[in-house]
């Protein structure tokens, strides 16, 4: 019998002592025991492949959409469209475009086209 078939076997009290030894932690109040199962398996797998496991968690965005890491505040984005020029000034939490405030470029381009587009490929910076 492999370790994976003694989850299948294993009553709420071991999964949640093998729990413990895989997290260092209680497992979530309530969580059903098919799901610890699966859950352990998944560790013992990847375990088993030398993999590591991240217990980190995702950070949360401290604004809707903050300006692209790579265009510093104080950049300016020029574009021209249908033959008048379009300036655009980056700011530390999004963009100002025609004296207004935008939080992206992608409402600056449906501004200045009236279509969905995607910013970052109007003003040129992905392609």
């Amino acid at each position: 019998m492999n370790h994976l078939d003694s989850f299948d076997a294993a009553g709420r009290d071991a999964l949640v002592s093998h729990w413990k030894s895989a997290f260092d932690r209680e497992p979530p109040p309530r969580v059903h025991t098919g799901l610890m199962r699966r859950v352990l398996a998944w560790h013992a797998q990847v375990q088993a492949c030398g993999a590591k496991i991240s217990q980190a968690r995702p950070a949360h965005p401290t604004s809707a959409h903050p300006a692209s890491p790579a265009l510093r505040p104080g950049t300016r984005l020029l574009r021209e469209w249908r033959g008048a020029t379009h300036e655009v000034l980056v700011l530390p939490q999004g963009f100002e475009y025609a004296g207004k405030t935008f939080t992206s470029l992608s409402a600056i381009a449906r501004a200045i086209t009236g279509t969905p587009w995607s910013g970052p490929a109007f003003f040129g910076l992905k392609r």
